[in-house]
């Protein structure tokens, strides 16, 4: 069986192609048993979050997972396979974990270093558990990633300065009015990233937080935590009337805030300028509202480029990153290779155990003359000696298991000894 990764991200394709790609919280279970329903995939998941949608997988049948998973990405999306097919990436075997652990220590993300990337590999994996489409290969993929990304941020300066997509978002908003202190900001969405955008607006002393959420209990709540005030969607074109920054963070499939909404609030507003910062994907504003009269709008796009420009500082800390990617995928592909093998070694040694235990069975009535001492030497030689003999093939097993060698080795050793992995 072959792993594969077949995915958009934010560096492969435009953001209005990689928004349709997106799948939801709600919609995830869904999408995982879907790509499962066949008989290609033996394990699935799915990664997506407002950089990216990737599809991991453990191929029963290599081609025919391919085409599975080009077929799920063009149904999720409603578009033609032409329309993306240039922009996906795939890597396999290898070439997976290099990805996946570049992608938890945050070498993959707009923000490099980002935070929040972190929680979403846990949580595809977590969801992929729940919805029995991840099994032992991908979930050993998976808890290796999440070691790898905690050891990027412990070992390196990967994460200092602007690490979160949140934080990106007020300080390109800050950078836009200047010092957010005084002005009244509104944070639509409730999630990890509006969570985050209203810590950091609390660190950048902002006191006049707003938050709007479908779910009013939820945006009271956080309200509540800096001394804000919760908006019911119903409210929120009177709250918009009034701030001096939108900042969005849903996980909406569909627009939020239409174009003909934002014309409504700005001409209640007279004239006074508002400056909007969408960080979700599927956008929550429809990117029309950016040519209204007073309004900026500025995406996920706009964020990436602000933080590329002061990204320098970090650029060593990149490298260093890279070396830890590269020595972790080593040591989890030979941990990988020792795994394969070692259900073949384990059944190969108790078939042995089990004849040496056979034969001295049969020699109890000849040793029954001998002395307890003198049995129990009897028991401990052939115990040695089959340990002895087990040993050197054993090893040599091991230092080749991952290779086209050992396969044959293991395959030689299931074939002489008839052993059943069933």
């Amino acid at each position: 069986m072959s792993v594969v990764v077949i995915g958009l991200n934010h560096r492969t394709v435009p953001l209005d192609v990689l928004e349709r790609m997106t799948v939801s919280p709600a919609a995830l279970p869904k999408a995982l048993h879907h790509l499962r329903s066949g008989d290609h995939i033996a394990e699935a998941v799915v990664l997506s979050t407002c950089n990216r949608t990737e599809v991991y997988a453990i191929c029963q049948t290599f081609h025919g997972a391919i085409s599975d998973i080009n077929r799920f990405f063009s149904e999720i999306s409603g578009l033609p396979a032409e329309r993306f097919v240039e922009h996906l990436f795939t890597s396999y075997d290898d070439g997976v974990a290099n990805h996946l652990f570049g992608v938890a220590s945050g070498l993959d993300s707009a923000v490099v270093g980002e935070s929040e990337i972190l929680g979403q590999v846990r949580n595809a994996w977590e969801a992929a558990r729940a919805n029995d489409t991840c099994g032992p290969h991908l979930s050993a993929l998976f808890r290796h990633a999440l070691e790898v990304g905690k050891r990027a941020r412990t070992e390196t300066g990967i994460a200092r300065g602007t690490a979160s997509v949140s934080q990106a978002a007020v300080e390109l908003a800050a950078a836009r009015l200047g010092p957010l202190s005084g002005r009244s900001v509104l944070v639509l969405g409730t999630g990890e990233i509006g969570v985050s955008m209203v810590s950091a607006l609390q660190h950048a002393g902002v006191s006049d937080v707003l938050v709007a959420n479908r779910t009013s209990v939820k945006a009271a709540k956080l309200a509540k935590q800096v001394g804000g005030t919760s908006v019911a969607l119903h409210e929120l074109p009177a709250a918009l009337e009034r701030v001096d920054v939108l900042l969005t963070a849903t996980s909406s499939a569909t627009v939020v805030l239409e174009s003909g909404d934002v014309e409504a609030v700005m001409a209640a507003r007279e004239g006074r300028p508002l400056l909007i910062v969408d960080t979700a994907l599927p956008r929550d504003v429809e990117p029309s509202a950016a040519s209204i009269k007073g309004v900026t709008l500025l995406d996920l796009d706009a964020i990436k480029a602000f933080v590329e420009s002061g990204l320098q500082h970090r650029r060593g800390e990149i490298e260093h990153v890279r070396e830890i990617v590269l020595e972790e995928v080593n040591r989890y592909l030979a941990s990988a290779a020792a795994r394969q093998v070692a259900p073949v070694i384990t059944l190969w040694r108790a078939r042995m155990e089990s004849l040496r235990s056979d034969e001295m069975t049969k020699l109890d009535t000849r040793l029954a003359a001998l002395e307890p001492s003198q049995r129990d030497m009897v028991e401990t030689l052939s115990r040695q000696l089959l340990a002895k003999m087990l040993h050197e093939p054993t090893v040599r097993l091991k230092e080749h298991a991952g290779t086209v060698q050992g396969q044959r080795m293991a395959d030689a050793l299931r074939t002489l000894f008839d052993l059943d992995e069933r």
